[in-house]
């Protein structure tokens, strides 16, 4: 029983030793994460949008992460605290091309 506990041993060493970054990542369940330097020359990582509340009307400027892989998002009104809902339309190379927000009611 001894040589087989120590097969298996081996055997989940060799595994740990080769592990790379994506496999680790399976591993521990995690997510990707955004690398700086990874993104195309040029474009921009966050950049701030003057837009209209679309309840209350009253502008405001958000600042939209464009490392993020989700192309919705929700934030509060600075005045009227009614949540909103933003889209992010960007292009295949990442760059940002508009931003629409909604009521979520």
């Amino acid at each position: 029983m001894k040589s087989r506990n120590l097969t298996q041993l081996e055997l989940l060493r060799r595994r740990i030793t080769r592990l790379d970054e994506a496999s680790v990542d399976r591993l521990y369940g995690l997510e990707p994460v955004w690398e700086p330097g990874s993104a195309a020359p040029g474009v921009a990582l966050e950049e701030f949008v003057a837009v209209r509340c679309p309840y209350c009307g009253e502008r405001l400027e958000t600042l939209v992460d464009l490392t993020a892989d989700e192309p919705a998002y929700v934030e509060d009104c600075e005045v009227c605290c009614r949540p909103i809902e933003f889209h992010v339309e960007r292009d295949e190379g990442g760059t940002f091309l508009a931003l629409e927000v909604r009521r979520m009611d």
